[in-house]
Formats: structure tokens, C-alpha cells, sequence
């Protein structure tokens, strides 16, 4: 039997909602907690502040390669559990895992052997190499502890359950806030240990979160089983799991890829232009939490819907969720219009930034209902496990929209050309979304496990 059938019964607006709520709170903690992160590292120094800033494209290629396998598992678990497969969805999530484990430790094993020459590319002078090489040194030999309890909770979401993911991560981000000062700093009987307390810190709360992951896993979910080491069904599931993974992965790197190429385009307009997106990008991300919590949580319920035939009620969820998302961000794009000189001046006592902040904050939030519209219908297609077309339609919004709009409109207008263009740019990739999830969602349904 299907132990969360919740998601194939209940009605469907209230469920997403049981669903994101947790959710959100989980991503707002995660953020606050990286911010502190941040905080103490600062205490300790420009040169730590930078260096860590050094790591952030590395951390991110990992964390995007983890995300990429979760959602791989979360679409193909949610079918199995969907269809009442308990033992199958069971053997797939220990594959899955073993897999994530050996690819991280190829990684692992990679990067602790390259920090200097890879660092030294991107920049990184003598000085800095020293903090860089002590923080990354145990990053990477603990980053197994990362990329496992994110594999691991989101084949827990896979089954409906949001609140108790949320929860450990809440509680690891509590355990990393308190353990940063006391090891960053020697506080009592710690030793004072500067910008390799922190990395030991991550890798202390990273350790409880996967202990507590697998143990949940294991005893509360059922769905880990000792791996079947027979090579049909081990390399059938690891396809299975990288038809979706791979794709996803790239996906979340073109974010990152896309803001490069922008900020070269920004940067021809000056300093300030520059300094007022990267105070929009900070808000851009609070605005957008509700969209990405329930984007979150759609894919496991159109994944466990399909996978019990129920095609037609994963259509509608996928409506449902964009029409709230046109009135939810309207309402946000009306406080932003209300609330943007305010905001404006706590980011900048610089005029010229103040203006261009407050400028981009009553245009650029009236595209976020289209844009959500987006979000939701890349995570609806990764719970179909058709993620090529996700990221397809990912590289036509940042490639094909965005960087040629925003381009043109600074050549044409500058930054009032620029930030109009980025929001032409989501309202077209919104429409665009709309008619296709309209007219051809679901795209195509991949059978669950066999």
C-alpha cells in the first residue's frame, strides 16, 4: 500500500499547502543560517571574507550536482510510491545513494588534490590560498556529509512528508551557528581554530543531518534496503536516476552562468548600477521563497500522482499552482511598489544607488507571477522525469530572453533599459510556460520503476 496516499487524495490545493509551509521555513532557516555563516567569517578579516568568497562557483557546482540527484530520486521514487511499489522505491533510493556517495567521493578525492592550481585559476593570489587551502582541505574530505542528507531529504519529500526535512535542517543550521563562534574563535575550552573552525563546524552539523537522514530513512520511511549488487538492475536504476539527474544538475548551473555574463553587461553601466542588482538579487531571493517552496513540493506530488495514473489531478495541481503564484507575487509586487524608497536607503546611503534600487524594485517584481509561472512548470516536468525539457526551456528564458533583452536594453536605454528588459524577459518565459503547461502538460509520462 501507499503509506502517503494523502497525496492522491486529498484536495489538492490544501495539500500543497500542508507541503510548502515546512518547506519555506526550511529555505528562510537555511538562508539566515548561511548568513551568520558569513557573519562570523567576516569578524575574522578581509582576506577570510574573500577567501571564502573564492569557494562559492566550487561549493556550488557540488550543491548543484546534489540537487540534480535529488530531484532524480524524488521523480522516480514518487512514481514507484505512487504506483504502491514500496520494496522497489525502497531498492531505488539505496542505489541511488550509492551512487551519490561514489560520485562524491571521485570529487572529494579530485578537489582535495587540485585546491591550489584550480583556486590560482580563479584568481585567488598567494595570500589568499592559505585560507582558501585550510577551509577547502576539510570541505572536501567531509563533502560526502553534505550531499548525502540532500539526496536522502528529498527522497524523504518524495513521499509527501516536507515537515520533517525541514526540521533537520533547521536543526543542522542551529548546530552550525553555534559551533561557528565557539570554533572559529576559541570560545571556553575550543580550540581557536580562525576559518578551519568554520569548515569543521559545516562538517559537525552535515554529520548530524546524515545520521539523522539515513536513520529516518531507514526505520520511519522503509526506503532503505540493502543494495542489490546485480549489474542489470544496479546500472537500469543509475540510468534511471541520471536521465533526470544530469539535466537537472545543468540546469541549476545556468543561474549562476547566466548572472556572469549579466554582470559584465551591468558593469559597463558602473558601480552603482552594479551595487543596486546585487541588493535586488539579495530581496529578489526572500520575494521568491513561496515559489520556490511550492515548486519544491510539486514535483514529488505530480511524481506520485503519475505514478498512480492519476494524470489529470498532477495537470491540475500544476494550474492551480501557477494561478496562485499570478496572485500571491502581485500582491508582493504591490508591497515591493509600496515599500521600494525604504528599502532602497537600509541597502545604500548612496543616492544614485537608492534610485536605481528603488527604479528596479517597482518594475522588475511585476514579471514574478510569470516567473513563478516558470519555476513551478521546470519542477513539474522534473516529476514527469522529462528534465531535458526543463532544461531546454531554462536555456531559452536565461539565453534566448534574458541576456539578449537585458543587452539590448542597456545599449538602447541603459539601466532603465536593462532592468526592463529582465522583466520582458520573465514575462515572456512565464507566458511561454502558461501555454505549455496548458496545451501539452503532461509532456510525455515515463513509466515508474519496473
Amino acid at each position: 500500500m501507499v503509506q502517503h496516499n494523502s497525496l492522491l487524495t486529498a484536495s489538492i490545493g490544501p495539500q500543497l499547502a500542508r507541503m510548502a509551509g515546512p518547506m519555506a521555513l526550511g529555505i528562510v532557516a537555511i538562508q539566515a543560517f548561511n548568513l551568520v555563516d558569513l557573519f562570523f567569517i567576516g569578524l575574522l578579516g578581509t582576506d577570510a571574507l574573500a577567501a571564502i568568497s573564492f569557494t562559492f562557483p566550487v561549493t556550488f557546482v557540488v550543491i548543484s550536482l546534489a540537487m540534480g540527484l535529488g530531484a532524480g530520486l524524488s521523480a522516480s521514487l514518487g512514481q514507484a510510491l505512487g504506483a504502491g511499489n514500496q520494496q522497489q522505491a525502497a531498492q531505488f533510493t539505496s542505489h541511488s545513494l550509492l551512487l551519490a556517495l561514489a560520485l562524491v567521493c571521485l570529487l572529494a578525492g579530485a578537489g582535495a588534490t587540485t585546491i591550489d592550481p584550480l583556486f590560482r585559476l580563479l584568481g585567488a593570489d598567494d595570500a589568499l590560498l592559505v585560507p582558501i587551502h585550510d577551509y577547502m582541505l576539510i570541505w572536501y574530505l567531509t563533502m560526502p556529509l553534505l550531499v548525502l542528507p540532500m539526496v536522502g531529504n528529498a527522497a524523504i519529500r518524495a513521499t509527501g512528508d516536507t515537515r520533517t526535512p525541514s526540521l533537520v535542517m533547521i536543526v543542522a543550521g542551529l548546530v552550525n551557528g553555534l559551533l561557528d563562534p565557539l570554533l572559529i574563535f576559541g570560545v571556553g575550552p575550543f580550540p581557536e581554530l580562525g576559518i578551519r573552525g568554520a569548515a569543521i563546524a559545516s562538517a559537525c552539523s552535515w554529520l548530524m543531518a546524515t545520521i539523522v537522514g539515513l536513520w529516518l530513512l531507514r526505520y520511519r520511511k522503509r526506503l532503505l534496503a540493502w543494495p542489490l549488487l546485480r549489474s542489470e538492475l544496479l546500472l537500469s536504476h543509475w540510468r534511471q536516476l541520471l536521465q533526470v539527474a544530469i539535466p537537472a544538475s545543468f540546469t541549476n548551473l545556468l543561474t549562476p552562468l547566466s548572472t556572469a555574463v549579466l554582470m559584465i553587461i551591468l558593469a559597463g553601466l558602473g558601480k552603482e548600477v552594479v551595487a543596486a542588482y546585487g541588493a535586488a538579487s539579495r530581496l529578489e531571493a526572500l520575494m521568491l521563497i513561496v515559489m520556490m517552496a511550492l515548486s519544491s513540493v510539486l514535483a514529488p506530488f505530480i511524481s506520485q500522482n503519475t505514478g498512480a495514473g492519476l494524470h489529470q489531478r498532477s495537470r491540475l495541481a500544476l494550474l492551480l499552482s501557477m494561478r496562485f503564484a499570478l496572485g500571491f507575487q502581485l500582491l508582493v509586487f504591490g508591497l515591493l511598489w509600496w515599500l521600494a524608497p525604504w528599502l532602497a536607503r537600509q541597502f545604500s546611503d548612496n543616492a544614485e544607488v537608492s534610485r536605481h534600487l528603488t527604479f528596479y524594485l517597482r518594475l522588475v517584481p511585476l514579471g514574478y507571477g510569470l516567473q513563478g509561472c516558470f519555476m513551478l512548470l521546470a519542477s513539474a516536468l522534473n516529476g514527469l522525469r522529462v528534465s531535458s525539457i526543463s532544461l531546454l526551456l531554462n536555456g531559452i528564458r536565461l539565453f534566448g530572453l534574458l541576456l539578449p533583452l537585458a543587452w539590448l536594453g542597456a545599449r538602447w536605454a541603459g539601466e532603465a533599459g536593462i532592468f526592463t528588459g529582465i522583466l520582458v524577459a520573465n514575462l515572456l518565459a512565464g507566458i511561454i510556460a502558461g501555454a505549455f503547461a496548458w496545451r501539452r502538460f503532461p509532456w510525455k509520462i515515463n513509466h515508474p520503476l519496473a
